[in-house]
Parts: C-alpha cells; sequence; structure tokens
C-alpha cells in the first residue's frame, strides 16, 4: 500500500459509491476492525481475505448489502438479528456497525473466533451486541434463543435447505432468514421451497445485485429472504451434522 494511500478516504468512497454515508464513527470503528482482523489474522486463521481494498469490498460492502432492501432498516424500530456462523463476524458486525440500534448477537462454534469477537465488540464500543460459542443446531434449541430474533442471517458457505435447518428455528414468526449467496441463487431457492416450507417458511424473495470489487471486476451477489409464516417443529434442527450430512428436501 503505497504512502499516499489513505483508508479512511478509500472507506468513505467505497462506501459512497454504494449509496451509504459513513459518519465519522463508523468511519473509525469499519478502520479499527480491519486492523484488529489484519492483527489477530497474523496468528490465527479468521479470513483468506486480507488486502484493505478486498476487506472493504468483500467483507464490509458485501455484509452491508441488506442497506438494499427497504424493509431492513431499523428506523426507530427495536430489532434483534442473530449472525449464525457469524466467523470473524460478517456479517453481524458490519450491520451493526452500520445500524448501531440493532440488536446483535453473534454465534460461532469456535471458542477462539467467539474470544475474538468479544474483542472487537469491547474494542470498538458495540453496546447491544454478544458473541456466543455454540454450533448452530445446539443453540437453536436453547429457549434464550430460539424463535427470539426478528432477522437471522448467515454468509456461511452451505446449500440453502442446510443453512434454512440452521437458522429459521431462530427467527420468530413474522421474522425473517436472509443468506448471502453468490450467483445462481435462483435455482438454489427454488429447490429449498420444500424444506423451507417444513421448516415454518413460506414467501421467499431474492434479490441479485452487482458488488464491485477492488479489483475493478464485478462481484455478482445474492440475498435470499425467507419470510417465517409458522413455529419450526420442534424435531428441528436435527442433531449436530445431520443437515449438512442429509440436506432436508
Amino acid at each position: 500500500m503505497n504512502e499516499s494511500f489513505d483508508p479512511s478516504e478509500y472507506l468513505q468512497e467505497a462506501f459512497g459509491a454504494e449509496g451509504i454515508t459513513l459518519s465519522a464513527a463508523q468511519n473509525a470503528a469499519f478502520l479499527a476492525y480491519a486492523e484488529l482482523l489484519e492483527q489477530k489474522n497474523a496468528v490465527m486463521n479468521l479470513t483468506a481475505i486480507t488486502d484493505f481494498k478486498d476487506v472493504v469490498h468483500k467483507h464490509f460492502l458485501d455484509s452491508c448489502a441488506p442497506a438494499r432492501l427497504p424493509w431492513f432498516a431499523p428506523e426507530g424500530r427495536e430489532i434483534s438479528l442473530i449472525d449464525v456462523g457469524s466467523g470473524a463476524g460478517f456479517p453481524g458486525i458490519p450491520l451493526k456497525i452500520l445500524y448501531p440500534e440493532l440488536k446483535v448477537t453473534l454465534l460461532d462454534s469456535l471458542q477462539k473466533r467467539v474470544n475474538f469477537l468479544n474483542e472487537v465488540i469491547e474494542a470498538l464500543g458495540l453496546e447491544g451486541t454478544e458473541a456466543i460459542h455454540a454450533r448452530a443446531e445446539d443453540g437453536a434449541r436453547r429457549e434464550d434463543l430460539r424463535e427470539r430474533f426478528d432477522i437471522a442471517v448467515s454468509r456461511a458457505v452451505a446449500q440453502l435447505p442446510v443453512l434454512a435447518e440452521y437458522c429459521l428455528p431462530y427467527v420468530k414468526v413474522g421474522g425473517s432468514f436472509l443468506a448471502y449467496k453468490g450467483s445462481g441463487a435462483e435455482e438454489e431457492a427454488e429447490a429449498a421451497k420444500g424444506a423451507v416450507r417444513r421448516l415454518g417458511g413460506g414467501k421467499t424473495e431474492l434479490t441479485v445485485f452487482t458488488l464491485p470489487g477492488a479489483d475493478k471486476e464485478t462481484l455478482g451477489r445474492s440475498l435470499v429472504r425467507v419470510i417465517k409464516t409458522a413455529p419450526t417443529p420442534k424435531k428441528y434442527p436435527r442433531k449436530a451434522g445431520t443437515a449438512a450430512k442429509s440436506p432436508l428436501a
């Protein structure tokens, strides 16, 4: 990175190109988060994406893609969100920075990652944010987590029927499950309709968009929204590992 490069300016311009104006506090929070990612990534594998520009586009902006959805903005409402399989904090932490009023829970199965998430929460002063150590299947059986959230999000790499079984049990009836997917999500969403219905899901909405990357190439992305219309049957999610080995049809 050359000496004339200004990370703060780059961040502002990248978000501005997507129609998002960051406050000084939000800009500082994203910069601090990027620095923490770089520091911790030197000693543990959090992300393969390490270049600052790539982190901005492929992690921060991609995580904040729900800003494109009119229904997502809290606008003074109290909204609870759980990030299932949060990893290094994507998309939950960028969404919390962008929408400070969100009440965010970050769920991950690896204690080392949860420790990192807690470091970020403390360093950035993210009030109304907690990190929980649990597998998705186990957390969804906890009374304090099951069907307690307005929105469940996940950027985890898994087919939609698997993600739906992980995430829909956390969502209140009337709430939404939002999956971050690449191109080709339309066929995946269609194939997942049976599984979604079995889990209490109803209408599925697909938003396709392009996200310019730092290398000037266009990253094809999709957001799949499942609106929950009925409680998830108690038998779901199945025991740990079952959803991935035998996805619902």
